[in-house]
């Protein structure tokens, strides 16, 4: 199960998302800190506090998940809410805020925030699922191909080695016939290449999870990437991922 959370923010000039927080649950209880560049981009390029949570240095507490993030769940009164779940591959009896934030995102039309979850080390393996980006920009020939995947097929990373916007791009395909099948998350991206580099290529596998043909675009296809769990190794190592220390 995912336990934490990172919070991205869309800094339009960049055209990059960057890590501005993480989001916990911890004995029965959430906390959230801002990470270490948020200071500088607030110089920079006027990010601006969150709702609620003022101040950079501090460490906010909560029995509950913060409303910040409660309003990105799905109502459960609402008619596709069994769909839902079922597109998020999430048990009923399973289920957890952050587990469905994880698989989301928590994306909402009237801010630039995303939320990443943080792979936990589970018996010396490596194992996240997340959905394909860039689904709906599929040509109609890789939406035929969508269509008749299976649960456990093999998708194929591949790097898109001149995307002017991110140089850890990667791209997923399908096997013969092929298609390009979107993009992996993009904070995904390069631990996937950190772990290709320590396990080898034919040591790191991504498969498809779930195909959800009548969901939103941004549900259709979800993948899952598993591998060993090497030695020290540590997701998100960067500077601008480590929390706000008073």
């Amino acid at each position: 199960m995912v336990s934490e959370l990172i919070l991205a923010w869309y800094n339009s000039e960049r055209h990059a998302w960057v890590p501005v927080g993480r989001l916990e649950y911890l004995n029965n209880k959430y906390s959230f800190r801002y990470t270490t560049n948020v200071k500088n981009l607030n110089e920079m390029y006027n990010f601006r506090p969150l709702p609620g949570m003022d101040k950079f240095e501090t460490c906010y507490e909560s029995d509950e998940i913060f409303p910040l993030f409660k309003n990105r769940l799905l109502q459960k009164s609402r008619p596709e809410y069994q769909d839902y779940l079922k597109w998020l591959n999430i048990k009923e009896n399973e289920y957890s805020p952050i587990e469905e934030l994880s698989r989301t995102g928590g994306i909402r039309s009237t801010d630039h925030l995303r939320l990443f979850p943080i792979p936990k080390n589970q018996n010396n393996e490596y194992t996240i699922s997340f959905f394909s980006y860039g689904i709906r920009h599929l040509s109609p020939s890789a939406t035929e191909r969508l269509a008749k995947l299976n649960t456990d097929d093999k998708l194929y990373l591949m790097k898109d080695f001149q995307n002017k916007y991110d140089g850890h791009a990667l791209l997923m395909r399908s096997e013969d016939p092929i298609e390009v099948l979107g993009y992996v998350p993009r904070f995904f991206a390069e631990d996937f290449e950190r772990l290709i580099d320590l396990n080898g290529g034919d040591k790191v596998s991504v498969t498809v999870e779930k195909v959800n043909l009548k969901s939103p675009s941004q549900y259709k296809l979800l993948c899952k990437c598993k591998t060993t769990w090497p030695d020290g190794f540590i997701p998100f190592t960067g500077n601008e991922f480590q929390k706000f220390q008073e």
